[in-house]
């Protein structure tokens, strides 16, 4: 088993390291395995997985949750936003710091990709809160980790391709992703809250006093949330209430979509070619890195790689904690070199058997790894947020990366919670089946 898992990992990280598409690096990962370390022809097996990981009903939300994206990217939903909830932030400490937060998470429940939220919200947000005399660092601190909220919020693309490869209920996924995702949300306000009665204020680092706005004006700007509100809700309720699946709710987002991209007058036949190719481009990546990771799936559980390294573990006599924390640590160094949806088909790929052993609910389990790909997501060196904050300001990785690192502690703070309190994710799916 050593020899195996140390070419397994090896022929791994030669091809991630020597820059082969991820999907092609865990093919030929599985391809290695099978013709060296076992008595099995590879070419029936990766025909038979392809073919297998190729179609699929709730596969289907996938790109139809892309599109929604797409289109909800290029029509200015995120100057809707900043319009309706600035009036109302302007009292609270932290004052409008808190848009990025509050209209990350709002964007993150229509849209379901922490990149897209980031850049959407982050085009509006960050000139107005510099021009307004906001802190840069917290600024870009809680956009880029509010932003991560794009993949537990459902509908989230993370999500969609964890039930999938696992076989868990889409739905009771969404529902489980809400509670941690209001946990993170309510402690990354906390912090701005806390960190502007004590620093930000005395220091002049949260902007300019604002003039009041009269109540009816203040309704009046909160009419432009109402798009984005009646999408959340067209979603959500299709869903929950039983109207439509996963699959047919994502079709429906796509359709809302596109009428308020229409209504704001935003959308004519140039954006929808753009967000169309746009969406097929990234649903066929990720197709075919999902097609890779059922390849070396099937490759480790021929090879028997997975049971045996379970049983290793669990003759180590790791508390489910320990355990817990292990595989913290593991994902975290993974995850600075791994994309987030890359991160979650490898450990599905190898970890999954360990999982269950360990007897962790594998809804809660979802969770959990999500949470820590959120995490990885502002982890140089391949933080995607990161990346996408530095083309928006110009500005070098180490500056964003210190500037993300409270939010960073904060959601290793909520994997705690949630080890301790398991209900935060597991109330609504165990309510749904009621």
């Amino acid at each position: 088993m050593l020899t195996l898992s140390l070419a397994t990992i090896f022929t791994l990280a030669l091809l991630l390291g020597s820059g082969v598409w991820i999907a092609f690096a865990l093919i030929g990962t599985a391809w290695v395995a099978l013709a060296f370390f076992s008595p099995f022809a590879p070419g029936p097996i990766l025909a038979s997985d392809f073919w297998g990981a190729s179609y699929g009903w709730d596969l289907t939300a996938l790109p139809m949750f892309i599109w929604m994206g797409e289109i909800l990217f290029r029509s200015g939903l995120a100057d809707s936003m900043f319009r309706g909830l600035s009036p109302w932030l302007n009292r609270l400490p932290g004052r409008l710091l808190h848009t990025n937060i509050i209209g990350s998470g709002m964007f993150a429940a229509v849209c379901g990709s922490s990149a897209a939220t980031c850049a959407t919200v982050g085009k509006m947000t960050l000139p107005e809160l510099e021009r307004r005399g906001y802190d840069s660092g917290m600024a870009i601190g809680t956009l880029a980790s509010a932003s991560t909220l794009g993949l537990l919020i459902p509908p989230s693309i993370v999500l969609i391709v964890y039930g999938v490869v696992t076989e868990q209920s889409i739905s009771r996924l969404f529902m489980a992703g809400i509670g941690p995702g209001l946990l993170i949300l309510a402690l990354f306000m906390t912090y701005l809250i806390l960190w502007s009665l004590l620093k930000g204020n005395r220091q002049g680092l949260t902007g300019h006093d604002e003039s009041s706005m009269p109540l009816a004006e203040k309704l009046r700007h909160t009419l432009s949330l109402l798009p984005v509100l009646l999408l959340i809700g067209g979603i959500i309720v299709s869903i929950y209430g039983g109207l439509a699946s996963p699959t047919e709710a994502a079709a429906v987002g796509v359709v809302l979509s596109i009428v308020i991209a229409r209504c704001t007058g935003s959308f004519g036949l140039a954006t929808f070619k753009a967000s169309l190719f746009a969406a097929v481009r990234t649903a066929c990546m990720i197709a075919f890195i999902i097609a890779g990771a059922s390849f070396l799936t099937s490759a480790m559980g021929f090879t028997q790689v997975p049971m045996q390294l379970a049983r290793a573990i669990g003759e180590m006599g790791l508390s489910p904690t320990m355990l817990l924390v292990a595989l913290t640590v593991l994902l975290l160094i993974m995850g600075c070199f791994l994309d987030g949806i890359s991160l979650i088909l490898l450990v599905t790929a190898i970890l999954m058997p360990l999982v269950s052993a360990a007897g962790f609910d594998l809804i809660w389990f979802g969770i959990y790894l999500v949470v820590v790909v959120e995490m990885s997501q502002i982890t140089p060196p391949v933080g995607f947020n990161l990346f996408v904050i530095q083309g928006l300001t110009g500005k070098d990785i180490v500056t964003i990366t210190k500037a993300t690192l409270p939010f960073f502690l904060l959601m290793m703070l909520s994997i705690v919670l949630l080890h301790l309190f398991p209900e935060i994710a597991l109330y609504l799916p165990q309510a749904m089946t009621r």
